[in-house]
């Protein structure tokens, strides 16, 4: 009687464990699921609907590397003067007649950039502007701890400098090198896209000095805004796509040289 009461214990022992790892398993499996379909609930509300997102295209046939963006940004965004602190900037890529690339950005292309490279050994030339994406699933977000940095209702990716502690995880996380910690405030900085202005209703300062429209700016939720038409007109491409952020800031003739 003893050992078959044993076994019976050891049945029952092995069959509430087994419904509750069961039960974990299911919950673990069910619970992603329920997190989508609630995203999607909120993508789909009424109250966002209503919010535009913003995002910007550059237009790389139009862009002449003048310099005048990366120079409006610092003025306006009150960013360090130094010539290796920047929001945006402009990189000039050099591909040579024997297929070497040459990538030059001296002070972030403030003043404009000149060809170091002799005529007769480039192949082809081209401007890039560069910034923060404002990306969908940023990295630097899912790397903050202390939750600093933020994706706004409107789509802007900005830092709430009360929280930042400076521990620079979102800047080595941040695959396109669009972060730097400011030596002034000691907290991460970055491109907002000029919050303070396109709240306002205002362009971004480097979208309202570029002299070749080259930088468009818009709501990507209206079909009528400059930047859907662009997009719609031009077959853009975004930086690094295999990362999968799912970038907001799109260029057209983007060469596969661009890193």
């Amino acid at each position: 009687m003893g050992t078959e009461r044993k076994l019976e214990n050891r049945r029952k022992f092995f069959q509430t464990s087994a419904a509750l790892i069961g039960g974990t398993l299911l919950y673990s499996l069910i619970k992603p699921f329920e997190a989508i379909a609630q995203t999607k609930e909120e993508d789909s509300s009424e109250d966002k609907a209503e919010l535009p997102l913003w995002g910007m295209g550059v237009d790389l046939e139009s862009c002449i590397g003048c310099g005048k963006c990366a120079e409006a940004c610092k003025i306006e965004n009150d960013v360090p003067r130094e010539p290796f602190y920047f929001r945006t900037w402009v990189e000039q890529y050099t591909v040579k007649n024997d297929g070497e690339v040459k990538i030059e950005s001296p002070n972030g292309g403030i003043g404009g950039l000149k060809q170091s490279v002799p005529d007769d050994e480039i192949f082809k030339s081209f401007m890039v502007p560069k910034l923060c994406n404002h990306c969908t699933k940023a990295p630097c977000v899912q790397a903050c701890p202390v939750g600093a940095t933020f994706i706004s209702p409107d789509g802007v990716v900005l830092v709430d400098e009360t929280y930042c502690i400076g521990c620079s995880y979102c800047i080595q996380a941040c695959p396109y090198g669009a972060r730097y910690m400011n030596p002034v405030t000691k907290v991460a900085d970055k491109c907002t896209f000029c919050y303070h202005r396109i709240s306002k209703g205002l362009q971004p300062a480097c979208v309202e000095v570029c002299p070749t429209d080259a930088r468009i700016f818009g709501n990507l939720r209206d079909k009528k805004s400059d930047l859907v038409q662009f997009l719609q007109e031009n077959p853009t491409q975004v930086l690094k796509p295999h990362l999968n952020t799912h970038s907001r800031v799109f260029y057209n003739g983007l060469s596969s040289e661009v890193k």
